[in-house]
């Protein structure tokens, strides 16, 4: 027997019991972003290498450690590992944002070579929002509500967090970094190998780190929103006005600063209890400077992601409310002379007139009996029945399979109407 074939560690198959979660999760993203009214857009998952260094920073872990590179001839490729810098690149080329604003939405597959565990995968998906051409606090507001509504629409706002924080401009954070360096300077027993690294390439990642001393004595490192340029300190004011208008809780973490190289002012994350040590539900923030960066005319932006995977992970933690509809409404089951035809052309006339349902013809062939096996098994509501007898009197016979009416015997041409009544 040949030797089987197995997915490449980090990168999982969904199965047919799993998706209709992922399938119930993704509805709920996309009705809010259109109901805000975001239009989407989709990017190819491969870019040119050089765009991620650009963007992200080649000093940051994802460029540095965790993507999946290659050549084509001789040009260099990589997956990619986030959607911002491919939607700022696609922009760009085609003069989406060129004097004029753009609300846009995104969902697919990213790719980052790092240890998988629950939560966290090689390949993984995200739905991500981007916003260019408004520099002002409301958007930022906007985004931050936006997602609020997601998390009750899924039924799990009472169990995440907003963390908020302003970063400041280019200039605030170069002079927090030599401030913030010097106190590291002085605790270098503490750094981890990795964090002695970073001390030199990315010092502010440093204040995210895992290491329970070093955090505690962060608390007496200097802060940078004490660092922060006068607009920088007036955009996270009015955007904090804006979110206590609207009741929206939130803890300004002054430690927040997020991963990638290109975040200015305004950097929030969503996060939760509920999965353990992957408590990142959403996060992102503005980055004013990367359109310019990388090659476009100067324009704002602003974003931010969410994982799916722990968005779902999370509603089957917390909510036990959901229901999620069957894969199958109605199946025809069938046998005798003319069955065969007089089935799928039931079936056909069904999904034609009513489409909205779902219906499954048996296909199998077998005895009523192992058919309405496969019937119950289904999660129909109904089942519709043709034998000899049907064939020959133009009739059908529903069968309630979820218990409730008795079954009946309807002329052919009264099935639309009945099932269109009873659903």
């Amino acid at each position: 027997m040949a030797k089987t074939i197995q997915a490449i560690r980090g990168m999982n198959d969904c199965s047919p019991t799993e998706s209709p979660l992922w399938q119930w999760v993704e509805g709920k993203v996309r009705s809010v972003l259109q109901n805000y009214g975001y239009s989407e857009v989709r990017m190819p998952v491969v870019e040119s290498t050089p765009l991620f260094a650009r963007a992200i920073g080649e000093v940051t872990d994802v460029v540095s450690k965790e993507m999946y590179t290659f050549w084509d001839n001789d040009e260099q490729l990589t997956l990619r590992p986030e959607g911002t810098a491919g939607c700022v690149r696609a922009a760009i080329e085609h003069g989406w944002i060129y004097n004029q604003e753009q609300r846009l939405w995104y969902m697919g597959p990213m790719f980052r070579h790092e240890r998988p565990q629950k939560g966290r995968y090689r390949q993984f998906h995200q739905a991500g929002v981007e916003v260019f051409g408004i520099p002002n606090p409301e958007i930022d507001a906007e985004l931050i509500m936006l997602t609020a509504r997601l998390w009750k629409a899924l039924g799990i706002f009472e169990h995440v967090t907003l963390q908020l924080n302003s970063i400041g401009s280019l200039e605030a954070r170069q002079n927090y970094r030599a401030a913030l360096v010097a106190f590291l300077q002085q605790h270098t027993d503490l750094l981890s190998e990795e964090e002695k690294e970073r001390l030199e390439k990315n010092p502010l990642r440093i204040l995210d780190s895992k290491n329970q001393a070093l955090q505690e004595a962060l608390n007496d490192a200097p802060k940078l929103l004490d660092y922060l340029d006068e607009d920088s300190r007036e955009h996270f004011a009015q955007l904090c006005v804006l979110l206590d208008a609207v009741g929206i809780q939130y803890e300004v973490n002054p430690k927040l600063v997020r991963g990638l190289d290109y975040y200015n002012k305004t950097v929030f994350e969503w996060v939760t209890t509920a999965l353990g040590a992957q408590g990142t539900v959403c996060g992102g923030g503005r980055y004013d400077g990367l359109v310019e960066q990388l090659g476009g005319h100067a324009t704002t932006g602003v974003g931010f992601a969410m994982g799916l995977e722990r968005l779902v992970l999370l509603v089957q933690e917390v909510n036990q409310t959901i229901s999620l509809p069957s894969a199958v409404d109605i199946y025809v089951v069938y046998q005798g002379e003319g069955a065969t035809l007089a089935a799928f052309q039931l079936a056909e006339m069904l999904r034609s007139e009513l489409p909205a349902l779902r219906v499954m013809t048996h296909c199998s062939g077998g005895n009523f009996k192992k058919q309405f096996k496969r019937a119950d098994k289904s999660g129909a509501t109904f089942a519709l029945v043709i034998g000899e007898s049907e064939v020959k009197n133009q009739q059908v016979v529903v069968k309630h399979l979820l218990g409730g009416a008795e079954q009946q015997t309807l002329a052919l041409s009264d099935i639309v109407a009945y099932i269109k009544n009873n659903f």
